[in-house]
């Protein structure tokens, strides 16, 4: 019995805040309506016009207000289907049984109107009725001088309740939180699943991460010797890179409150609002300390200050940004908090943000290693019911440059293959597949594609692997194919040194081996085709790097015009003179012709097997490094790799190129 009585308690309706607002517009609709000047009023007119009425026998009743002095005009039926009175007719309320006057005029003095009224009445001989009332100011009248207030108030309260996300809530106590943080909280009591052994990889940014989770835990460790816990700690490094994931985990070691939210989140459309949020983000914090405040994609906020002109003095966000920039600066060393912060844009970021007394730290978050990607692979392989013969170091060879999460929508690719394909288990096939798929996209196989266009995509991707297995710096190839992918005819893949360094001669045999398609087009149809677009820019970006860069041109000399704060990328003005620009143009025309020139002649020399292995190209549609070793022999410059890439070159755009410094 008591169950039932607590579940007829529970479906009791909640009352909402909507239904005052539903009966306040009913109240402003009905009001405004019932008030009109059609439903009350009816149409304007004069007192010389009435008696002109009246003297035709148009009038029927005539109700006079003595304290208003206003007078009510009733026509009869036949003179409302007069042309004059064709607009009088007033507009009845469906639910109104009342008859509506036709017309309303106010007079003077009543007594002089009446002596009128009654000297025209006389001579009529079908006398109009009329009546002499009083009204009296009624709540209608009342409400109707104040609804419109009521109603904006109401709107209001909407409104504020919808941007502080209490809509829908309980009272008014959520009105006024639209310059509250918020911010998420994470403590003791919240189940945080992520920990420190999720996060594969990024050694030296968890070690360091780790020590600020143990500053908080134990300060007196370090405090005893003088030493002063850090203020921030900013994450940098490529988008996917795992920079939210080491929130994540020290959200989940730390047993500290952890306060987590995004850049924008301070961004509002009111003034004010921004900085608000963030004294009250810090208030919450300082309350709760020790404490960690972690900010996401700072950028949002914490780009520098006075860039745009034309924002002003008023711009908002750096009137949020001047506020964090205080709170960091304001709390004292003994509070115990830190703010964490991530972006991947750091170069943007304002240099009073950055410097030490706010952020002390910053931590770079770098793309993954071999033996990192390895870690992130069996972290991601775990919900996978994969082959037991995957071989992760050859899946981690791979997939140089990838990021953390470009490893994990590999591993979620592959699944997906294999399940598509009905396997029980994914293997190592499925991988190759998942990595081809999303650097490359979908392949085309009933893509329409001429036997001449099939024909030149095959000799084109033909020199792009015979001029790469002849240089002694140029990549070596995995497998070769003219089945279309994505925006590609063609592709050939290869296994580049994933370099830290780079020397001139290994540059010049890349662009050398870049160029072999389109010099294989030239040596064997002795014409050239759109097919190589994706090749040429890429060579002409490696030799601008070459020239304006890195500083490898003998006739630039030692100069580099990079600038590595992001701020000049040769916009409205160059760095340099219109001399200067001009002996550039011609410095990266040399480079590029010199090693087209070297991969014809590569190609002359070596006809025969290009011919015959465009002729096998045709004939599988994707080769593999056996068939090259078949026709050419092995490579005189093989050695082991100690790290492997991949590379796609095709015929229409570049998908994924060399790991290079740039």
């Amino acid at each position: 019995m008591a169950n039932d009585k607590k579940n007829i308690k529970d479906k009791k309706p909640k009352f909402s805040p909507y239904w005052i607002y539903g009966i306040l517009i009913a109240l402003f609709l009905g009001f405004q309506l019932f008030s009109s000047g059609d439903y009350q009023n009816g149409n304007l007119t004069t007192p010389s016009d009435f008696f002109k009425y009246l003297e035709e026998g148009d009038v029927e009743r005539v109700d006079i207000i003595k304290n208003t002095r206003v007078a009510k005009v009733y026509l009869t039926k036949d003179a409302e289907t007069k042309e004059v009175h064709k607009n009088s007719k007033p507009q009845t309320f469906a639910l109104s049984t009342t008859r509506l006057p036709n017309y309303k005029f106010e007079f003077g003095d009543l007594q002089n109107f009446e002596n009128k009224l009654n000297d025209v009445i006389k001579d009529l001989s079908d006398k109009p009725t009329v009546t002499f009332d009083t009204e009296t100011n009624d709540w209608g009248n009342l409400l109707m001088g104040i609804l419109p207030f009521i109603l904006l108030i109401g709107v209001w309260i909407f409104i504020m309740r919808r941007m502080s996300g209490g809509a829908g809530g309980g009272a008014g106590g959520q009105i006024f939180n639209i310059g509250k943080s918020k911010a998420k909280l994470f403590d003791q009591n919240t189940e945080v699943k992520t920990s420190f052994k999720d996060v594969a990889g990024l050694e030296g940014a968890k070690e360091e991460v780790q020590e600020i989770v143990d500053f908080l835990k134990y300060p007196e460790k370090y405090t005893t010797l003088g030493g002063k816990i850090p203020k921030g700690a900013l994450l940098v490094g490529p988008p996917g890179t795992g920079k939210t994931l080491l929130a994540k985990a020290v959200a989940g070691e730390a047993k500290v409150p952890f306060f987590s939210l995004s850049g924008s989140d301070f961004v509002e459309m009111f003034v004010g609002v921004g900085a608000s949020r963030v004294r009250d983000l810090f208030k919450q914090a300082k309350e709760k300390s020790p404490s960690i405040i972690f900010i996401d994609e700072i950028d949002a906020i914490g780009r520098a200050r006075g860039k745009n002109a034309m924002s002003g003095s008023n711009d908002e966000r750096e009137n949020t940004l001047n506020q964090l920039l205080t709170e960091m600066d304001g709390f004292g060393t003994n509070t115990n908090v830190i703010v964490l912060a991530a972006t991947n844009r750091a170069d943007i970021l304002d240099k009073a943000l950055m410097r030490a007394g706010r952020f002390d730290r910053q931590i770079f978050v770098d793309l993954p290693d071999v033996r990192e990607r390895k870690e992130i692979f069996e972290v991601h392989l775990r919900p996978l019911k994969k082959a037991e013969n995957l071989d992760l170091d050859f899946l981690s060879k791979q997939t140089p440059g990838f990021s953390g999460a470009d490893i994990a929508n590999v591993c979620n690719e592959a699944a997906l293959i294999a399940a598509r394909n009905g396997k029980k288990a994914v293997d190592k096939q499925d991988f190759l597949d998942a990595v081809d798929r999303i650097i490359g996209g979908l392949e085309k196989k009933n893509k329409i594609i001429t036997p001449s266009e099939k024909k030149a995509v095959a000799y084109h991707e033909a020199g792009h692997a015979t001029v790469s297995w002849m240089l002694e710096h140029a990549a070596p190839l995995v497998k070769v194919t003219i089945v279309p992918r994505g925006r590609s005819l063609g592709a050939a893949w290869y296994l580049p040194e994933e370099r830290l360094i780079v020397r001139p001669e290994q540059m010049l045999d890349e662009m050398c081996a870049a160029l072999g398609g389109r010099a294989a087009e030239k040596v064997i149809f002795d014409k050239i085709s759109t097919g190589a677009l994706s090749d040429l820019e890429k060579v002409t970006k490696q030799a601008r790097a070459m020239v304006t860069v890195y500083g490898l041109s003998d006739k630039i000399g030692n100069l580099t015009y990079y600038d590595s704060s992001g701020q000049n990328e040769f916009g409205f003005s160059k760095p340099y003179s219109e001399e200067t620009a001009e002996l550039i143009d011609k410095e990266i025309s040399r480079i590029i012709e010199e090693q087209y020139v070297r991969a014809v002649k590569l190609l002359e020399e070596n006809k025969d097997k290009l011919t015959e292995l465009a002729e096998v190209l045709l004939e599988k549609e994707v080769i593999f490094k056996d068939n090259l070793e078949k026709i050419f022999g092995k490579r005189a410059f093989s050695k082991e790799l100690p790290i492997n890439s991949v590379k796609q070159e095709n015929n229409n755009q570049e998908i994924k190129g060399t790991n290079e410094e740039e």
